[in-house]
């Protein structure tokens, strides 16, 4: 009996371990550049949120990033009268599922939600949004490398360009778009950092704290210690 249960624990481990293996390219790391992130910004508001809304961010704390509150009017402020307002669509949910089968899924959190053990959530947004790829059997005519049978279209296509799946299960830019690969590649970190910021906005503070409260504790330690050693030298 004990026996069984053993392997019953083990079973979803070997599923797992038995799947395809999903290769990520390793996002670049752009948390801290300010002007990628306020690009990403850009890159958000003009080509996600006609459908994708991040409901748990607000326009004001683009700030953060070096916006100033008439920045964000003049610039981003096209779906709210108010910089105080959260980032939302006016497309209702139940109107998306019938139009997309599906309701687009709110961004805020995404870059979290997609970590896994294949790598960051970045990683996988910058993979994603690098391998859309032509597929006429699809409804929308694209499908994806990282998620497979999408239902989401390429937004971004008329920047990248038309690719195809090679009979090499390699894919191939057959029709080049505004940017060069590079470009675009670049432009894609932009997005994904920005992305990954909506996620938790803080990370970079949380990091640069908990560094200082580590210093801080290695320094009480030796004073501590040296203090220990002074009150006991006479017992031992």
């Amino acid at each position: 009996m004990k026996k069984f249960l053993t392997a019953i624990l083990f079973v979803p481990l070997l599923a797992f371990g038995a799947g395809a293996e999903l290769h990520l390219d390793r996002a670049p790391d752009k948390a801290t550049d300010k002007a990628a992130l306020q690009n990403g910004a850009k890159i958000f508001v003009n080509y996600c949120l006609n459908c994708h809304s991040a409901s748990y961010m607000r326009y004001n704390r683009l700030s953060e990033i070096g916006l100033s509150d008439a920045q964000i009017k003049d610039n981003l402020l096209f779906t709210a009268e108010k910089v105080g307002e959260p980032m939302m669509i006016a497309m209702k949910r139940d109107d998306a599922k019938v139009w997309f089968g599906a309701a687009p899924p709110d961004l805020t959190v995404i870059a979290r939600a997609r970590a896994s053990a294949f790598g960051s959530g970045a990683d996988w947004l910058y993979t994603y949004l690098r391998t859309f790829y032509r597929d006429e059997s699809r409804p929308t005519g694209w499908n994806n490398v990282v998620y497979e049978n999408v239902g989401m279209p390429h937004a971004l296509w008329e920047l990248q360009g038309d690719q195809i799946m090679g009979e090499d299960h390699k894919l191939k830019l057959v029709k080049p778009g505004k940017l060069k690969p590079q470009e675009y590649d670049a432009m894609v970190g932009d997005l994904v950092a920005y992305l990954t910021y909506m996620g938790e906005p803080v990370a970079e503070f949380r990091k640069q704290l908990g560094v200082i409260v580590l210093i801080f504790l290695a320094v009480i330690f030796v004073f501590a210690y040296a203090l220990k050693r002074e009150y006991w030298k006479d017992i031992h």
